[in-house]
């Protein structure tokens, strides 16, 4: 036998039949992502049960040298958690650990298994009339070490802030193999280091979450969502204004969508219809939520008041019930849908000051537009927090073998345009390898060199996770 089937038989052993994966077939769903890219075989997929046998897999693959891919829901749209195409990755998935090991609703934390889905962890907080307020379309599927190692964000990043901001304690499979705990449910803790932070954002490449204590929020008891049409992308960001202060905390969503993405929606989903009387070249789905005696429906209609006066708002709809909220929602989820039928095209992940978002889509429309008059852009995302999803579509005509060299191309003039307003090329994905190139490009020698200390200290034989974020160790 040769010493991979050694080792391979080892894990075999140890994990049991269910636990290790080695034919096409089996390991066919662990090689792509949810934009259906495929980038190779693994060696083998690794499905621990548990903190213990995800720390021997680990032991076992440092002391023979193999590189680790970890993996969560397959919702990534950076190829991070995608193994490579030498074949010599062992893939380490974490769905097996998916319990819920306990939930305090007084000190509002939960703390979980890092396999846990994360609608399943919002279920388990409602049972305990508490809420885990991170909210991605993905949530059906994506799993909680996912959402820690890419630091997701989500449509309700203004109210909660990023998965940063909701975690309060880790524990982390070194790459080493040893096991650091520090499931503290302490919510101010001031000593020395945060060590726990350099894995949020980290992509596996400094350790493997098995386990982590969530901080929860009180459940809400109404909320009031409304879909409304406006002039334009600068009325868009006036009224956020007005309702970031005229709703204060209780806004929990502000959502910017184009009129093409309506229209991308109800093409998905025929079932949907048009919101609205008349169509408007700019949409917001916007949502405000609470607990206690706070008469929301009056806040809302008094905002939406005022909007129009200053000839912000022309028209809107707003759900009276949580069934016609979700129908609003849906044109949110439906419009990414309706993307993805198009076939290949540009996804982007941005961000920039809230205050430039007017500047920043005109001036990059027009440098895409000008390198390439058929595409079409197709321009949405978080307004709270500055956050863009700057897509491209290549023009209908064009052959298919053209297409990734030209969204390329064009993905680097927009990248340029967002240099000029001292922009983010990933918002909340991450960087993988999708984004690895530019990333690079963009950090300064000092960056570089604290990064690949970081790096090293953590994983110094750069098994990890390796070509992901940094390049691979040669």
């Amino acid at each position: 036998m040769t010493d991979t089937t050694s080792f391979l038989n080892e894990l075999t052993s140890l994990l049991g039949e269910r636990g290790l994966l080695r034919e096409p077939d089996a390991i066919a769903r662990y090689i792509s992502d949810w934009a259906g890219d495929t980038l190779g075989t693994p060696l083998a997929v690794a499905r621990p049960a548990n903190t213990e046998e995800v720390a021997e897999v680990v032991k076992r693959c440092y002391a023979q040298g193999i590189a680790m891919t970890p993996q969560g829901g397959h919702s990534g749209l950076v190829a991070g958690a995608l193994p490579a195409t030498n074949g010599q990755e062992l893939v380490i998935s974490l769905e097996r650990l998916n319990s819920v090991r306990a939930i305090d609703p007084i000190n509002f934390t939960i703390t979980v298994d890092a396999g846990c889905i994360l609608e399943n962890v919002k279920l388990a907080a409602f049972d305990h009339d508490c809420d885990f307020p991170l909210s991605l379309g993905a949530q059906g599927s994506c799993q909680i070490g996912g959402n820690i190692a890419t630091n997701a964000g989500g449509l309700n990043v203004l109210r909660y802030g990023m998965m940063r901001e909701l975690v309060l304690g880790l524990e982390v499979v070194l790459p080493d193999g040893r096991v650091w705990e520090s499931l503290n449910a302490l919510h101010k803790d001031n000593r020395g280091y945060d060590l726990q932070q350099l894995f949020l954002g980290s992509e596996g490449t400094l350790g493997i979450v098995t386990g982590a204590v969530l901080k929860l929020s009180p459940r809400t008891t109404q909320n009031r969502t409304a879909l409304l049409g406006l002039p334009s992308i600068q009325a868009v960001i006036d009224l956020y204004g007005l309702a970031r202060r005229e709703c204060c905390d209780l806004l929990t969503a502000f959502e910017l969508i184009p009129r093409r993405c309506i229209e991308l929606a109800i093409e998905a989903t025929p079932e949907l219809r048009d919101p609205l009387e008349d169509a408007y070249p700019w949409y917001v789905l916007m949502e405000v939520a609470t607990t206690g005696p706070v008469d929301l429906g009056s806040m809302l209609e008094a905002l939406l008041e005022t909007g129009m006066e200053r000839e912000l708002v022309l028209d809107g709809a707003l759900a009276s019930s949580d069934t016609q909220s979700a129908q609003l929602w849906q044109f949110r989820e439906s419009m990414l849908e309706g993307q993805r039928r198009r076939g290949e095209h540009l996804r982007t992940d941005i961000s920039v000051p809230i205050s430039a978002i007017p500047d920043f889509v005109t001036r990059a429309s027009d440098v895409v537009m000008a390198a390439s008059p058929e595409c079409e852009i197709i321009a949405y995302g978080h307004v709270g927090d500055g956050n863009l999803h700057f897509n491209i579509l290549p023009p209908t005509a064009m052959a298919d073998s053209d297409k990734k060299a030209h969204l390329h191309d064009l993905e680097e003039r927009l990248f340029e345009v967002l240099d000029d307003f001292h922009g983010s090329i990933s918002a909340e994905h991450g960087i993988g390898r999708t984004k690895q190139a530019p990333y690079l490009a963009r950090l300064s020698p000092i960056e570089r060199e604290l990064i690949n200390g970081v790096k090293t200290l953590f994983d110094p034989k750069g098994l990890m996770n390796p070509g992901r974020i940094l390049p691979a160790v040669e």
